[in-house]
């Protein structure tokens, strides 16, 4: 149980720190609604369970693979971002409510998934974690997948909260202020690809 509660402190500390996938979710949960803005952070929450399983079941070999191509992987996060924001800053209000009556669950939790496992870095991040907190995963597979349960325990919970909590404004929106949101978010998603594509050249 111990390290169930471990890794949903882990879960936590990787999922609240407002990123584009915070904003995302913010702005999904306003246009289209608790369940969306949830499957948005759950594809999230599915990205950093996997990836903290390369950190609890020690995969280091799948970890140097991530981080040794991490050039391709984060040329291609960051061009996934920027029309992800681009999309996001030119959608309509209307537009949006219609996708969702398409069935947007899926599509609105596989973009965020593809988005958080674009970043190879994540791997690391988990680590400087454990190191801060001073955590270690010691026995064997069952504590792992303990400790990965925990993770994904930990992120979704977080995701959960913050889609409904933003989801309860849904009502008091109007179109135009609809719009405007739509147009910072995007914008705050397409810088945060910019840089992520502008460190490459560091």
């Amino acid at each position: 149980m111990h390290l169930i509660v471990k890794g949903m402190i882990i879960g936590l500390s990787i999922a609240a720190p407002v990123g584009p996938i915070g904003v995302l979710c913010i702005r999904r949960s306003l246009a289209e609604g608790r369940q969306v803005g949830l499957a948005t952070g759950l594809g999230a929450a599915t990205a950093d369970a996997l990836y903290g399983c390369v950190a609890g079941f020690g995969l280091t070999a799948v970890s140097d693979f991530l981080i040794g191509q991490r050039l391709w992987i984060s040329l291609t996060g960051g061009l996934f971002m920027c029309f992800l924001g681009i999309r996001t800053f030119t959608s309509k209000p209307v537009e949006c409510a219609a996708e969702i009556r398409k069935g947007g669950l899926l599509p609105a939790y596989t973009s965020t998934l593809l988005l958080t496992l674009s970043n190879p870095t994540t791997v690391l991040s988990f680590i400087a974690v454990f190191a801060s907190l001073g955590l270690t995963v010691s026995g064997g597979y069952s504590a792992a997948v303990a400790f990965v349960i925990g993770v994904f325990t930990g992120s979704a919970l977080w995701w959960l909260l913050l889609s409904s909590g933003v989801a309860i404004f849904q009502g008091r929106v109007s179109p135009g202020w609809m719009q405007t949101i739509n147009r910072l978010s995007g914008s705050v998603i397409i810088i945060f690809g910019v840089y992520s594509l502008s460190r490459l050249f560091r």
